[in-house]
């Protein structure tokens, strides 16, 4: 984990105490919002483990005068395995505004493309196809972008290298255009390093009765990152199907993969999923399924389950429980 991301001790404390003290002083206010979540984890392979974590995402907005907004969050873990206690930093920019610009600067999220399980545009912070729903990490950078038209927009963007003795630093532009049921999204970046790497990532959405996704990554003469599915709900929304392959072609070798998923809403409280994850080459296989219930509003209650077949992963089943309030 990055080093300006984890701290120790009773740093966050002060960190709150003295925005606080600065929100108030110059009476701008502030807004806190943020994620509280419990949860209880079994694996087994071989032997049965658990593991208990505590988690809190505590997020801060603040104006600064009328033309620019202050954003920053902290994540608090707590977990039995170590045991381990962490401050992390996770987001801590700056956002100036214009009528067509804005300019963003600090630790923050540069989001790419549109894919919902996949996303091989969004290749700084990657999704994870067994937790879709987790928040992606920041990075420090900057990004400058015009709206020349409420439906089209162009961005710069510039990515710092994780070690300053080091080239990796990332640059390109962004353009992006969105029409009554249909959006499309182009990206160029280089990444700086002893060889260059410039890759090209187009992604599209579609929202009609079926909502399609497209999304591609091309790194020049080394990899071809390729995904595309669809959602459809039936039965007054009730049933959602969810599908998407990801096909992974690079110097080693080839790699095809398919999510197919059902989500099923008892009522506006209750819903169940199930899901497969398959490897296709490998005929690696992970089930999943889910449970939530929302007891009452701002908070819920959560199951995942999942039993991996011929996988890699470090465990042969997994059972978490979650518990998350929101404020």
């Amino acid at each position: 984990m990055s080093g300006y991301r984890v701290w120790g001790g009773y740093g966050f404390i002060l960190i709150i105490l003295v925005i606080g003290y600065q929100a108030l002083y110059a009476q701008q206010g502030m807004a806190f919002s943020g994620i509280l979540e419990s949860a209880v984890s079994t694996n087994y392979d071989d032997s049965l483990t658990y593991g208990v974590e505590q988690y809190a995402n505590i997020r801060m907005q603040s104006r600064v005068g009328n033309n620019a907004t202050f954003f920053g969050a902290v994540n608090l873990i707590a977990k039995n395995q170590a045991p381990t206690t962490l401050i992390e930093l996770e987001r801590l920019y700056f956002r100036l505004n214009g009528e067509t610009v804005n300019f963003d600067g600090g630790l923050m999220r540069l989001p790419f493309g549109y894919g919902q399980i996949w996303n091989p545009s969004d290749f700084i912070n990657p999704k994870n196809p067994l937790l879709p729903n987790a928040r992606p990490l920041a990075v420090l950078g900057a990004g400058l972008s015009w709206y020349p038209t409420d439906s089209f927009k162009f961005m710069e963007f510039a990515v710092a290298p994780n070690d300053s003795l080091q080239r990796d630093g990332i640059a390109g532009f962004l353009a992006e255009q969105h029409w009554d049921f249909a959006s499309l999204q182009m990206l160029y970046a280089c990444e700086f390093a002893d060889t260059s790497f410039h890759r090209i990532g187009v992604s599209f959405k579609a929202d009609l009765e079926l909502s399609f996704v497209l999304d591609m990554l091309y790194t020049v003469s080394e990899e071809l990152l390729f995904s595309a599915g669809f959602d459809y709900s039936m039965f007054s929304g009730n049933l959602i199907v969810l599908t998407e392959y990801f096909y992974n072609e690079a110097i080693k070798g080839k790699e095809n993969n398919v999510y197919s998923g059902l989500t099923w809403r008892f009522s506006d409280y209750v819903s169940a999923g199930a899901a497969l994850l398959y490897g296709i080459d490998d005929k690696s296989a992970v089930p999943i399924g889910t449970f939530n219930y929302d007891i009452f509003q701002g908070a819920g209650f959560s199951l995942i389950a999942q039993r991996p077949l011929n996988s890699d992963l470090p465990y042969d089943f997994n059972l978490e429980a979650r518990l998350k309030l929101r404020f």
